[in-house]
């Protein structure tokens, strides 16, 4: 028997915020928002605040990654509130969702170390009601029930999964990704190619996961360039965010694979964006699983470029070359563009590897490597 998950209700479309407030006051009358600077400095919180009733506290301290330190920072502003707080919305990319999350268990269930969370065999209390409203087109954890926060004293990212972090309610509006310059919308965009297709091939996708996941997949390779290219591209925009919707369902449902699992390790170590140290790998990744997954890669490019013709094995090829071409227009970095040595990336290929294999995503992969075989793969992404 299958499943799937999904927030109690989505809404879409362009202005979708501006008739979301109904649903956001079902939850309550005091909220949190959990935001960062520059969403505050580009009034796209103001655009929320004017539709909504009720009390409201801004917290706009989140970073580029959500650490165990911002979410304590919450914890306590929670805490300190002489109304209490009833339900918290999330204005932002991923990182502003998943330390919603992360809070609103804690907030509930008193943890107060992320370790004590991820440890957690299951929720005594219901946590706080989130209400996602993402500004980037890319993570797609307005609909997952998965949080990422890494612990800053351990350098390692948890990824924690369970159904209490579903958000209640999202609400995608195109327009709130606009403002997304060329690099986020770029690594955004490209986690959520990194999500559609992982959940395509992994061992745990069904028939309603692989249907989202090639959706998504389709979509993003033919719109990403442009949302990239023209930011104002009201077309491209809604597309890409439609497609992280669909994406984020997909891989909440079916999990990621070996990307994913080898990404997180990057990014707590060497602070490198998500989407852009997934691109850095996704390539070397496919590659090395390429002979368990040639009938579905070749699915994929059926679907995206119907008048490729060949073998199996010639369309699996065309559809690797494929997101080459497109991370090679989107300008992705390498690890040496943020300042990682050649040195310090093989002397963490241990830990790196040890704390990919715990996250248990390289489980998912069809073909699931061996240590040696997953610092072989590390090795190749160093460009």
């Amino acid at each position: 028997m299958k499943r799937l998950y999904l927030p109690q209700e989505i809404i879409y479309g362009q202005d979708a915020i501006k008739s979301a407030c109904d649903s956001i006051v079902g939850y309550g009358n005091s909220f949190l928002i959990i935001t960062d600077e520059t969403m505050l400095k580009l009034g796209l919180v103001d655009k929320l605040t004017q539709t909504l009733e009720g009390s409201w506290t801004i917290f706009s301290g989140v970073t580029s990654e959500p650490t165990d330190a911002i979410v304590n920072q919450v914890l306590t502003l929670m805490h300190g509130q002489e109304q209490p707080i009833e339900a918290l919305i999330a204005l932002g990319g991923g990182s502003c969702i998943d330390t919603a999350k992360a809070a609103s268990v804690m907030y509930r269930n008193g943890y107060s170390t992320i370790p004590a969370l991820a440890s957690a065999k299951e929720f005594k209390v219901s946590p706080l009601p989130v209400i996602a409203i993402p500004t980037t087109a890319g993570t797609g954890s307005e609909a997952t029930d998965v949080t990422v926060i890494t612990d800053t004293q351990q350098q390692i990212k948890y990824m924690m999964k369970d159904k209490n972090f579903l958000p209640k309610v999202a609400i995608i509006d195109p327009l709130m990704t606009q403002s997304s310059p060329p690099s986020i919308t770029a690594a955004t965009g490209l986690d959520a190619l990194c999500h559609a297709v992982e959940s395509y091939i992994s061992r745990k996708a069904h028939a309603l996961t692989q249907e989202l996941s090639l959706s998504a997949v389709k979509a993003i390779m033919h719109h990403i360039v442009t949302a990239y290219q023209d930011g104002d591209h009201l077309a491209a925009r809604e597309e890409m965010a439609l497609a992280a919707l669909k994406a984020g369902i997909a891989f909440s449902n079916a999990s990621v694979t070996l990307i994913h699992g080898m990404s997180r390790p990057i990014g707590a170590l060497f602070h490198i964006p998500h989407g852009f140290s997934n691109a850095i790998l996704m390539h070397e990744v496919l590659a090395y699983s390429k002979p368990a997954i040639i009938q579905q890669l070749a699915e994929l490019t059926q679907a995206v470029y119907p008048a490729f013709t060949g073998t199996d094995e010639e369309k699996a090829t065309y559809f690797l070359q494929q997101l080459e071409d497109i991370c090679q227009i989107l300008s992705i970095p390498t690890y040496s563009d943020f300042g990682v040595t050649k040195e310090q990336f093989t002397a963490s290929l241990d830990k790196m590897c040890e704390d990919a294999f715990a996250s248990g995503s390289p489980a998912n992969n069809p073909i699931v490597p061996t240590k040696d075989e997953m610092k072989a793969i590390y090795l190749r992404s160093w460009k």
